[in-house]
């Protein structure tokens, strides 16, 4: 079983990596510095770079996950108020959450279409599901989530025309302890801010349990449909 992690190098994802290691599985990470490959995954040619290195290597890809998220950065942060929207941290935020997945899933269409059993997941967040939303704020972070959700959706329904055994989920990992929650981790209630090596063994659980017939899910860190 091999596994290719984008953003295994912070985080959920370089914990998820190590999981994987203990479990004995070959492990591959791609990140913007470090890791096996380098990839910026704002930019198109280097998603298509690193898809054209791992369908070279020796050993065949099984499995293929994107960790990459963007809530906060460089004065850059969630919006209270819809007169807090800037077009350009939006669009920011489009690009890391929604677009780089989708084009990883056309970079790796290849492999999505001919390998036997191939899993694509993406970790995606409830923030992202439009009939759970009741709080409102967040406008671009909650946008890009649930416009992830689509375009993962599309790619499953185009993907299991082709190739019936390929699966494609999107998961929320909780709240973790990671730099991405770290200014809003105070309300979070006692026993659900999972440190990072918890939520990669539980998504890791909940993507050993993923099926072909659930392509196109949206799923919980505890194993449970969130509605879009």
């Amino acid at each position: 079983m091999a596994t290719l992690i984008i953003g295994g190098t912070a985080g959920i994802g370089k914990a998820w990596a190590a999981h994987l290691r203990d479990l004995g599985q070959t492990v591959w990470v791609a990140a913007r510095s470090g890791g096996d490959w380098r990839v910026d995954v704002t930019d198109e040619d280097s998603i298509q770079a690193l898809a054209n290195a791992v369908m070279a290597a020796d050993e065949p890809l099984d499995r293929l996950i994107y960790t990459v998220g963007l809530l906060h950065a460089d004065g850059m942060g969630p919006e209270k108020s819809i007169r807090q929207l800037q077009p350009a941290n939006a669009l920011r935020s489009f690009q890391i959450n929604t677009l780089a997945p989708a084009l990883i899933g056309k970079a790796f269409w290849q492999w999505l279409r001919k390998s036997p059993e191939p899993t694509y997941v993406t970790l995606s967040a409830r923030v992202g599901s439009i009939s759970d939303n009741r709080l409102g704020g967040w406008h671009s972070y909650r946008a890009a989530k649930a416009a992830q959700n689509m375009m993962m959706t599309n790619l499953a329904i185009e993907l299991k025309r082709v190739n019936p055994w390929a699966t494609i989920a999107m998961l929320h990992p909780g709240t973790v302890d990671t730099g991405l929650s770290k200014p809003f981790q105070a309300a979070v209630p006692a026993g659900k801010l999972f440190t990072p090596a918890q939520a990669a063994a539980q998504l890791e659980s909940v993507v050993q349990g993923l099926t072909p017939a659930q392509t196109g899910a949206f799923i919980d860190w505890n194993h449970q449909p969130i509605p879009f």
